[in-house]
């Protein structure tokens, strides 16, 4: 009787989740859970992460099918997952501390299953333009991300603890696709791309290309000035080697970004997808250079407050002794 009735919880919960698969054999019915994921625009690092999570995640728990989803970036996916449209997305550093904290909206009721990477945020020109400082770019057009992704927020934000403004200072331009802006980077529509992370697509792909590529990010006083003013973010470093002909690492700052769950996502369910994703840290790293940094024990070091995880993900992490 107890068999059954896990079995029939089980079922309800396939059925409460997004579009369950579920098939007949002798009386017996096999469901698969389908989990959304919310990512970005073709072409950033959000779709990237998101479609490697989902491949090692599906292929090591046949009863899990995480299915990505493209968005419109952070900005979307927080309401998405507000209304309960989507169990789960990635959402930027700078838009997930802006709705946990209520800053410009209601706090958001919302839980991290897990950090995913850190993301210094810096500019990339052509390796033969004349600019080698933030405020060279003064003036000039700058990609400053797709439109709802975090990275114009994150450049807000840095641009502020300069004294700069993102549109008023510079000739700001949101792009439609995160993937657009590496070719104005190299037809010269723009003078620079601003990007963050490790092996994000649009750095690699300026740093890949004929002209090849110069990183521009804060000086160390620039960094103590951003830092006075916004002290959430941290500074970070983009080792030596993560882009093409990058001989030296380079310092600057910014935060962390997450996957985000929707705030009745059943604990069981956080459970099992922690369980599985940390269980499968050196896969996942091995898949995907950026998911090197997607571990429990940054996770709990990243987390704005221990309360903002998932109570499922906490019971896990309580069993395997990263938090107590």
């Amino acid at each position: 009787m107890k068999f059954a009735l896990t079995l029939l919880a089980a079922a309800l919960l396939a059925n409460h989740l997004a579009g369950p698969a579920a098939a007949q054999t002798g009386g017996n019915a096999i469901s698969t859970t389908t989990i959304s994921l919310g990512t970005a625009t073709p072409g950033g690092g959000f779709p990237l992460y998101g479609n490697a999570f989902a491949e090692v995640m599906n292929a090591a728990d046949s009863a899990l099918t995480i299915a990505p989803r493209n968005t419109k970036g952070s900005n979307e996916n927080i309401p998405l997952l507000e209304k309960g449209e989507l169990d789960l997305a990635l959402v930027a550093g700078e838009p997930a501390y802006e709705a946990f904290a209520g800053i410009g909206r209601a706090k958001v009721r919302l839980k991290i299953l897990t950090a995913i990477y850190s993301n210094p945020g810096m500019f990339v020109v052509r390796a033969d333009s004349p600019y080698r400082t933030i405020h060279d770019l003064v003036g000039q057009p700058v990609a400053f991300g797709a439109k709802g992704s975090g990275l114009p927020i994150l450049a807000r934000y840095v641009l502020d603890g300069l004294g700069l403004r993102q549109d008023e200072d510079f000739k700001a331009v949101y792009l439609d696709r995160a993937g657009d802006g590496p070719a104005m980077v190299e037809d010269g529509r723009v003078a620079a791309l601003w990007g963050a992370g490790i092996g994000w697509p649009g750095f690699a792909a300026v740093a890949s290309s004929a002209s090849g590529a110069r990183f521009i990010a804060p000086d160390a006083e620039e960094i103590a000035r951003i830092r006075a003013k916004h002290a959430f973010l941290k500074p970070l470093t983009v080792p030596a080697g993560s882009y093409p002909k990058q001989s030296e690492p380079i310092a600057s700052l910014g935060s962390w970004s997450f996957v985000l769950t929707r705030e009745d996502l059943p604990d069981d369910i956080g459970y099992r997808l922690a369980k599985t994703l940390h269980g499968l840290e050196p896969t996942f790293c091995r898949k995907l250079a950026q998911a090197c940094e997607t571990t429990a024990a940054n996770t709990v070091a990243a987390a704005p407050k221990p309360e903002l995880i998932h109570p499922g993900v906490m019971k896990y992490f309580r069993e395997i002794g990263v938090v107590k």
